[in-house]
């Protein structure tokens, strides 16, 4: 369904990307009501809650907004263990957040020639190559402060490393500064050198659409509560989440309805078996539904 409805779903605000696909990749922790994938989280530091559970990690192109990739885990299984799991083709970006900072799997991108954008955690040791840009902080403006090139030291998986852990391979990458309009200071990862610091800072923005996505899976769809308690029916009911929010989604552009997501996942729910027009309905802007007998358009029944 993906396939079929690419070019249709292709998102317009990501006009200039040179890429051959921009994947966007995140994680959601959903709390089941007993133990089971071992969905006991890791102890937080302070106040901070218990991950219980299990993930679903996503990979989603940054130009249909839509799933492209999901693996489900317990809760405590780390999230970098989910980029192994990606066949990326070469001269692709992946944009993701620090928590699936790997070291060794950048070393394997790299030479794959897989491109990525992520965050440098602050705890990160490094050391600087060499400087390519210095700018001062200004009030109100978003501006790229630092563009450098670093070196990373990773211990490689193969045997002989495993047996002797003082064996390092160091992986050259490069790091930008960045401030936004609201002072926000960001340090961005990249082993992608032909790009602007700005298109580095304006790719790591786009990873917003997936966590958007989480947003409207949990407030729009039953993924609180479990009609099942094996695996095969949580991962049933989770895939069919994603059947469905691809299915609105394309129902919400073919109507050209200004109504929020949330809108038109409400109608839909509550007339799925009404014999209306559903595209009549999304784009009616009165309280009542004016009834006129009008063929179905072609492939409404194939879609419900």
């Amino acid at each position: 369904m993906v396939s079929h409805y690419r070019s249709f779903l292709s998102d317009s605000r990501t006009y200039g990307l040179t890429f051959k696909e921009v994947l966007l990749i995140d994680s959601t922790t959903i709390r089941l009501f007993s133990d089971i994938l071992k969905g006991v989280g890791r102890n937080p530091k302070g106040d901070g809650k218990k991950k219980g559970g299990m993930k679903v990690h996503m990979a989603i192109d940054a130009i249909q907004s839509v799933g492209r990739f999901v693996k489900i885990t317990a809760a405590k299984v780390h999230d970098k263990n989910f980029l192994g799991s990606l066949e990326l083709i070469p001269h692709s970006m992946i944009v993701f957040d620090k928590a699936y900072n790997y070291y060794h799997q950048f070393a394997v991108w790299t030479s794959r020639k897989v491109f990525f954008v992520t965050r440098l955690k602050t705890n990160a040791y490094y050391i600087v190559v060499e400087t390519h840009r210095v700018h001062y902080k200004k009030k109100n403006q978003a501006k790229v402060l630092r563009d450098e090139t670093i070196e990373l030291e990773y211990h490689p998986e193969d045997a002989s490393a495993k047996k002797n852990l003082k064996v390092t391979e160091t992986v050259r990458l490069r790091k930008v500064c960045y401030q936004d309009e609201k002072k926000r200071y960001y340090e961005f990862l990249s082993n992608n050198f032909e790009i602007t610091a700005e298109e580095v800072a304006f790719l790591y923005k786009k990873r917003w659409g997936i966590e958007l996505l989480f947003k409207k899976m949990k407030q729009n769809f039953q993924l609180h509560y479990f009609y099942g308690e094996n695996v095969n029916a949580i991962y049933t009911q989770v895939w069919c989440t994603l059947i469905a929010q691809l299915l609105l989604k394309v129902v919400q552009k073919i109507s050209q309805a200004k109504k929020a997501f949330s809108v038109v996942a409400s109608l839909v729910r509550i007339h799925l078996i009404s014999l209306l027009d559903v595209y009549e309905l999304l784009r009616s802007t009165k309280r009542e539904y004016a009834y006129r007998y009008k063929p179905p358009p072609t492939g409404q029944l194939c879609l419900f």
